[in-house]
C-alpha cells in the first residue's frame, strides 16, 4: 500500500461519498472507486458500506482506517522531524486560508514566499472560516475571519470595518427599503450585519435577501443595482468613490471583521512555518 492509498481511505471517510471525494482529490470518480476496490481486495476486507447517503465504515473498515491515519501521522512527522534537522527551509507547509484572504492578499505572499524557499511544498485549502475552525488542527497555520481559535496561538492581522454599498443614496431621515444582497460567509460575519441591521430598522429596512456564492458576485450585483451589499473595507475601498455607502457603527465604534493567523503550540519550531508565519505578520499587520 502506497501512502496515497491511506490518504484516499482517510479522504473518504471524512468526505464520506466516493462523488465528493474524487472532487476533493481531483481525480475521476471511476479512478475512486477502482482504487477503493484494490484496498479492499489487498485488504481482504470490505472497508465501507455503500449506502445512498453515505459511506459507513465496516467493523474491519474501523481498525483499517484508524491504522491509515496513523500512517499519515508517522509520516509527517518524519517529514517534520527532517524539515527541523535541515539548515535549509524545506518541508511541507499546510496552510488553511479564509476565501477572501486567499483571492486578495495570499497569492502575492505566496509568490514572495515560495521565491524565497522554493524548497518548501504548499499544501494549501481555502473556505469559510468556520469549516476551517473544525478541522484546524489538520494545518500547520490558518488564516481566519471573525473570532480568533480557541486553544491555539492567534496573532492579529487586521480589522476590516464593514460598509454598506448601493447605487442608490442613503437618504436622512427616510426609511430606505432595498433588496440585501448577502453572499456565502460564516455565522459570525452574518450576525455582525443582522445586529447592526437591527439597530438601524429605523433607517434601512431589507425587502428581501438575495443570497449569492462569492464576495465578488455580490459586488457586481450591486453594482448593477439589484440591492444593498454589505463588504469589508479591504475588497470595497475601490467603490468608495463611485457608490454611496455608509460606514456600519455601532454606539460610536466600527463594526469590523477581524484577520488572524492561528497555529498549534510548538508549531512554529518547523523553520518552513515560522518563516511563513513571519512573512504573512510583516504583510498584513497593521
Amino acid at each position: 500500500m502506497k501512502i496515497d492509498d491511506y490518504a484516499l481511505l482517510v479522504k473518504l471517510s471524512e468526505v464520506g461519498t466516493i462523488r465528493g471525494t474524487a472532487k476533493a482529490v481531483l481525480i475521476s470518480q471511476p479512478a475512486v472507486t477502482q482504487r477503493l476496490k484494490y484496498i479492499e481486495e489487498y485488504m481482504g476486507q470490505p472497508i465501507f458500506i455503500r449506502t445512498p447517503k453515505r459511506l459507513i465504515p465496516t467493523p474491519a473498515g474501523e481498525m483499517i482506517l484508524e491504522h491509515a491515519q496513523a500512517v499519515l501521522e508517522q509520516e509527517q512527522a518524519m517529514k517534520n522531524r527532517l524539515a527541523q534537522s535541515s539548515t535549509e527551509v524545506q518541508g511541507t507547509l499546510s496552510v488553511a486560508c479564509s476565501s477572501l484572504i486567499s483571492q486578495r492578499f495570499l497569492p502575492a505572499i505566496l509568490r514572495d514566499f515560495t521565491t524565497a524557499y522554493p524548497k518548501v511544498a504548499i499544501d494549501l485549502v481555502t473556505g469559510i472560516s468556520e469549516d476551517i475552525k473544525r478541522n484546524h488542527k489538520n494545518y500547520h497555520v490558518c488564516i481566519i475571519r471573525g473570532e480568533k481559535l480557541k486553544e491555539s496561538t492567534c496573532i492579529r492581522l487586521f480589522n476590516d470595518p464593514l460598509y454598506m454599498f448601493d447605487t442608490e443614496p442613503f437618504p436622512m431621515h427616510t426609511l430606505k427599503k432595498r433588496p440585501l444582497i448577502s453572499f456565502s460567509s460564516d455565522d459570525s460575519m452574518h450576525e455582525l450585519v443582522d445586529n447592526w441591521l437591527y439597530h438601524h430598522q429605523g433607517d434601512i429596512k431589507p425587502i428581501r435577501t438575495l443570497t449569492v456564492d462569492q464576495i465578488e458576485t455580490c459586488k457586481q450585483f450591486m453594482k448593477q443595482g439589484l440591492g444593498m451589499a454589505v463588504l469589508p473595507e479591504s475588497v470595497s475601498h475601490d467603490l468608495k468613490d463611485d457608490y454611496p455607502n455608509v460606514p456600519l457603527m455601532l454606539e460610536g465604534r466600527p463594526v469590523t471583521r477581524d484577520t488572524w493567523v492561528c497555529y498549534q503550540e510548538g508549531v512554529r519550531e518547523l523553520p518552513q512555518v515560522d518563516q511563513f508565519i513571519q512573512a504573512i505578520s510583516s504583510k498584513l499587520s497593521l
